[in-house]
């Protein structure tokens, strides 16, 4: 059995945090870290190539993180966030098992959700994958359905391609969700979960919806929780960064494809000064 907390007093605190995800989602998750941790250093990997996971089976998704999460511990990443619902829903537990570093992963913010609804009725959107996944259902299990209150799932297909294509207004996603939103609010429904990292990016397109129609209902995501967790374990392990860190080598950006327009949208997400590394990510597996 690996003593963790040995092992991670001998690295380095300058060592970077890991941050990977299917696309640049994650970068929701980065700004809170980067906003809690300035001093810290980061390294995001986002799988491109293979984005969207939230339609990928469970044993795809399996392979796709343990090979993302092997590369990020190469990069000698002191602590590993997986800043993808899906990813988290099935391949945290073995990712945990199989690594050395501390492992943060995602959960929609269900528990939250129930703890504020005042109609026992919330809603989680999010990809197809973390809706089947068995963190959803066993939170669900646990906060929800004891306290009689009905979660509402929803999933479309569409949504991580429309942020990464940069959340066109005119586009019909657009109108399908605001669609689904008339269609929650007629439910009752006074929570909404975003629950997925691709989400809080049009978090203030749907609050400004909620405001315009003065409409009870409140939008929740879980990226303040994960930054306060890492920063817990960071403090825990002794291995937080004392260093200020430099404003062009706060945040580096690896991707398994570079096509289209990933740089210039992560870029434009990430909202600080990102190193780009020319050569693409080689994967450790053929």
């Amino acid at each position: 059995m690996i003593d963790t907390k040995t092992e991670l007093t001998t690295k380095t605190s300058d060592a970077p945090i890991g941050i990977f995800d299917s696309g640049v989602g994650g970068l929701s998750v980065f700004r809170h870290l980067q906003q809690l941790m300035p001093n810290e250093r980061y390294v995001y990997y986002a799988d491109t190539q293979n984005i969207p996971y939230g339609s990928k089976s469970g044993d795809e998704i399996l392979f796709l993180t343990l090979q993302a999460v092997d590369w990020l511990c190469q990069q000698g990443c002191k602590l590993i966030v997986i800043a993808c619902n899906s990813a988290s829903a099935h391949a945290l537990t073995a990712v945990r098992s199989h690594c050395s570093v501390p492992i943060v992963g995602l959960v929609p913010a269900v528990k939250p959700a129930c703890q504020i609804s005042q109609n026992k009725q919330i809603a989680v959107l999010a990809t197809q994958a973390t809706l089947q996944g068995r963190l959803l259902a066993q939170v669900i299990d646990e906060v929800a359905t004891p306290n009689a209150i009905i979660v509402h799932k929803h999933f479309e297909p569409m949504l991580v391609p429309w942020v990464e294509l940069g959340m066109p207004i005119d586009h019909q996603v657009a109108d399908l969700l605001i669609e689904q939103m008339q269609v929650w609010h007629s439910q009752g429904v006074d929570v909404v979960v975003l629950g997925c990292t691709h989400y809080p990016f049009f978090r203030q397109f749907l609050q400004e919806w909620i405001d315009s129609h003065a409409v009870n209902m409140t939008l929740l995501d879980s990226g303040a929780a994960i930054a306060e967790r890492v920063k817990s374990l960071l403090d825990f392990f002794g291995i937080k960064s004392s260093h200020h860190q430099p404003a062009d080598v706060v945040l580096t950006f690896y991707a398994s494809s570079m096509a289209g327009d990933v740089a210039n949208t992560a870029q434009r997400l990430a909202g600080v000064p990102m190193l780009f590394v020319d050569s693409e990510f080689s994967p450790l597996y053929p």
